[in-house]
């Protein structure tokens, strides 16, 4: 009798293979589709389902055999909107619950998206690959250096698959840019540049210290987080701009950038970062992350330029944000409206004219109709049908290589000096300030264990 797609992805202990993205199926289409038979079915819990969680959820419930019968936040108000949510896509309500430890105790739950605030998504992570379930994890992966690792660790001990959220991966443009790279063709690359320029980011104004709103459970928001007062600047969205529980712009968009940039320049770790920038832009506003900062990263054979500013869309080339492989005979810049090359040009002596160095080639623009998250979501649910890592376009060592590399930028800030990364030994050289930033202290009972 031949087994059901869902007895396959549980017994299943051997992994391998490569897929392509799948076709995009419209969102408009899915609402309580019965076309898939129950057993066929991929059955996934959101754990943080605010921001994000519910975007990637959302996302993944554009799939008929996709289900998602859990959905697990520390704000009871979050949950009933999402349960509502999801209720009015599938004619039925998930399991709501407030410690994602009790999501993860449901043995029919195949795999998780974790949407969570970057402090929690390292224990989320690997208790959750401890209960068997395959993942989709938010970026940055990680909170730390020494974080990324450990999760990159647990997860090369299991059978689990992982995806993690730079779904800029699976943007099919980002694939021809990359080609164009590594093709040669644009001549000797020595920089490359980064940026993300963020005008709609506006100052937070001060707000007191207050009470903890009605359903939240914030001592399970800080989780190993320092404790600390309730403030709302702190709270949900803007997490992003607190050590405790992010690293503000560098990780939350650098991520995205340098991933892009890394992969095209078979690069991985960095011989030395230097930092500088502040809190220029919003000086006084309660934010603790850079709102300007420039970071210079060292690898073998070129530099990468880091930039990011707030309140500001005037970016490199005209664009809020991309990429710029700055070769000698042409710039292929890319961000996620297409990509366009610069040729650079040269006086023929002989011709006595000026010639372009690179053959003239249209700008590429992205097709409006093409949704890159759905397309790297799809990508997830097909490696897992098809029990295939391979095929994933952003598992967690790439999704390592890209938050950990980010967070050097921010070490370097951190420290005021050019720091030096020394890979065989896992720390920086000479450094003993920077290398104490690479581990996360965990706070209120919760263990690291990296």
């Amino acid at each position: 009798m031949k087994a059901s797609r869902r007895e396959f992805i549980r017994q299943s202990s051997t992994l391998a293979g490569g897929i392509g993205a799948s076709q995009f199926i419209p969102f408009e289409s899915i609402a309580q589709n019965t076309t898939v038979a129950p057993s066929d079915k991929i059955r996934m819990g959101v754990i943080g389902c605010n921001g994000m969680g519910w975007a990637d959820m959302r996302s993944l419930l554009s799939m008929p055999e996709v289900d998602c019968v859990g959905v697990c936040d520390i704000d009871q108000s979050v949950l009933d909107r999402r349960s509502d949510d999801v209720m009015k896509l599938r004619g039925s309500k998930p399991a709501q619950y407030t410690d994602y430890r009790k999501l993860l105790d449901d043995a029919t739950i195949d795999a998780v998206v974790i949407g969570t605030p970057d402090h929690w998504h390292p224990r989320i992570f690997v208790d959750a690959l401890a209960a068997g379930k395959h993942i989709y994890c938010e970026k940055p992966v990680a909170n730390s250096i020494g974080e990324a690792q450990w999760m990159l660790s647990a997860a090369e001990k299991t059978d689990r698959l992982v995806q993690i959220g730079q779904w800029q991966r699976s943007g099919p443009h980002y694939e021809q840019a990359i080609k164009i790279v590594r093709s040669g063709d644009l001549g000797n690359i020595r920089l490359v540049k980064v940026w993300a320029y963020q005008g709609w980011m506006k100052p937070m104004e001060k707000q007191p210290d207050g009470n903890v709103p009605e359903g939240v459970d914030y001592t399970m928001w800080l989780g190993p987080a320092p404790t600390r007062p309730f403030n709302p600047n702190r709270f949900h969205f803007n997490f992003r701009w607190f050590w405790d529980y992010a690293g503000g712009l560098m990780t939350d968009w650098g991520v995205h950038e340098i991933d892009i940039a890394l992969y095209a320049m078979n690069a991985t770790a960095p011989k030395s970062i230097v930092a500088s920038g502040g809190k220029l832009a919003y000086p006084d506003d309660p934010a603790e992350t850079p709102d300007t900062l420039q970071a210079v990263f060292e690898y073998d054979h070129f530099n990468m330029l880091w930039e990011h500013a707030t309140g500001i869309d005037g970016g490199n080339y005209g664009r809020t944000e991309g990429i710029a492989f700055i070769g000698n005979n042409a710039t292929l810049v890319v961000n996620r409206g297409g990509w366009e090359i610069i040729p650079e040009t040269q006086y023929d002596a002989d011709k006595g004219m000026t010639v372009f160095k690179y053959p003239a080639v249209p700008a590429y623009s992205k097709p409006g109709n093409l949704n890159y998250l759905d397309l790297h979501t799809q990508n997830f649910i097909k490696a897992i049908q098809n029990n295939d890592p391979g095929s994933l376009k952003c598992g967690i060592k790439t999704g390592s290589v890209a938050a950990i590399n980010a967070h050097m930028g921010n070490i370097a800030f951190k420290t005021g000096r050019k720091i030096y990364w020394d890979s065989a030994r896992n720390q920086f050289k000479n450094d003993a300030e920077a290398t104490a930033l690479i581990q996360p202290t965990y706070h209120n009972g919760w263990k690291y264990e990296g």
